[in-house]
């Protein structure tokens, strides 16, 4: 047992702690804040598909390097300042938005909060998709089209960069409003985010899917928004007033009002909103919930 002291004890003077500097505390903190906020950035880009793909090819070359696949590697040494250069420019959009952010953001309630820009009722609360599920249902009963974009995980800002501002508390009669019939904001999409209806007449990519011909151009809108992002979409047909719904390119045709309430709850998504909170930020919750 006294070898074994000794033995620690040794180890423990060769154990150098070095010298750590209020300085250094600092720039780990500001290290930590903005690797946190690149993953943020990507996270709620479309850079993070498009990283995701790069980690395929990323996995690809590390499996040519391990096998020694010389013809993959040269490709790759020759050709890597060209992919970088190409990663630039497919994401300039991206960059350039992510620098206007953060000259708007209020960086200390960042830093406080970690603010993630859900509620703790998931992506949005009951209370809109009642409103939701309500103003469908009317313009459904008086063949009012409408044309409805909820956000999902994709963010939606190059198509609402497309419409008007509205950035209103999302209500059932502020939905019937805008899609009345000879109304300045009637035509074009609305763009839902959390519970605020952020934008109106905004343009959406149209599918190059063969759809029936029937369906008019504000049905291959809202598919065509389902194929680019993983947002639901919600068309109330003009002709008819029946209820569709779109997501992830597929349309849902003839949907009641309990039809799109599921769905609404399905994107509503609380269970892993509250599960991302009890895992990041436990003490959060405790203190607003006593």
């Amino acid at each position: 047992m006294q070898q074994f002291g000794q033995t620690v004890s040794e180890m423990m003077t060769r154990v150098r702690i070095p010298n750590m500097r209020w300085a250094d505390i600092v720039e780990i903190l500001l290290i930590a804040f903005l690797v946190y906020h690149i993953m943020i950035w990507v996270k709620n880009t479309r850079a993070y598909s498009f990283l995701r793909g790069v980690l395929v090819i990323i996995a690809f070359v590390i499996f040519a390097y391990v096998f020694e696949m010389n013809t993959i590697i040269w490709i790759v040494e020759n050709f890597a300042g060209l992919a970088v250069t190409a990663i630039v420019i497919i994401l300039q959009p991206e960059l350039r938005n992510a620098m206007e952010e953060l000259g708007q953001k209020n960086l200390l309630s960042s830093v406080l909060w970690f603010d993630s820009g859900e509620d703790e009722g998931g992506r949005f609360s009951d209370k809109t998709v009642s409103e939701i599920v309500r103003a469908c249902s009317s313009m459904a009963k008086v063949k009012t089209g409408a044309l409805i974009v909820i956000e999902c995980n994709t963010p939606l800002g190059e198509y609402e960069r497309t419409g008007i501002d509205i950035d209103a508390i999302v209500t059932s009669q502020l939905l019937i409003n805008i899609f009345e019939k000879n109304t300045p904001l009637h035509d074009g999409a609305v763009i839902i985010r959390g519970d605020r209806v952020v934008s109106a007449t905004c343009y959406l990519p149209l599918s190059d899917n063969k759809l029936d011909k029937d369906l008019g151009t504000r049905h291959r809108a809202g598919v065509g928004i389902s194929e680019v992002t993983d947002s639901l979409t919600i068309i109330v047909s003009e002709e008819t007033g029946a209820i569709s719904v779109a997501s992830k390119g597929k349309l849902i045709r003839s949907v009641d009002a309990a039809g799109l309430k599921d769905e609404l709850v399905r994107i509503q998504d609380k269970n892993a909103s509250a599960s991302r909170r009890g895992i990041l930020l436990p003490w959060i919750g405790r203190d607003r919930d006593e």
